[in-house]
């Protein structure tokens, strides 16, 4: 079920990039377990390889805020385009498997799901000492 405030977010938070090398501006919003939407957007660095992308300001955020669940992630970017594969790991890893919302500045919508864009993930239960052990 399309989550309307959570993909309007994301569109709103699109205004906030800072993209002066691409010009690709990314807006995305993160839905915790209480219903708290928390967004954010791409921040570009000279230094191209210190550029956070919007979905893992949104999460990072989100986690520096107290929240540790979440049921909803939606990303909104010019063309619809889909998180890199650095995202997809770190949605993966705080969020498992959750609905993906993906928009265009059109207002067009295509639902995913973490597990679609991440299959056969690596994850905390593939490494020999587990977090928090």
């Amino acid at each position: 079920m399309k989550d309307n405030a959570l993909i309007q977010k994301a569109i709103d938070m699109r205004k906030k990039s800072v993209a002066p090398y691409s010009g690709y501006r990314v807006g995305a919003a993160a839905m915790t377990d209480d219903g708290t939407i928390i967004g954010g957007c791409n921040v570009e660095s000279s230094s191209y390889g210190l550029t956070c992308c919007a979905e893992r300001v949104a999460l990072y955020r989100a986690v520096a805020e107290g929240h540790r669940s979440f049921t909803a992630l939606a990303v909104a970017t010019k063309n619809g385009g889909s998180p890199c594969g650095a995202c997809r790991q770190v949605i993966w890893d705080l969020c498992k498997d959750i609905p993906v919302y993906i928009a265009d500045e059109k207002g067009k919508v295509r639902e995913t799901t973490s597990r679609q864009l991440m299959p056969d993930a690596f994850d905390a239960s593939q490494l020999t000492k587990q977090p928090n052990s």
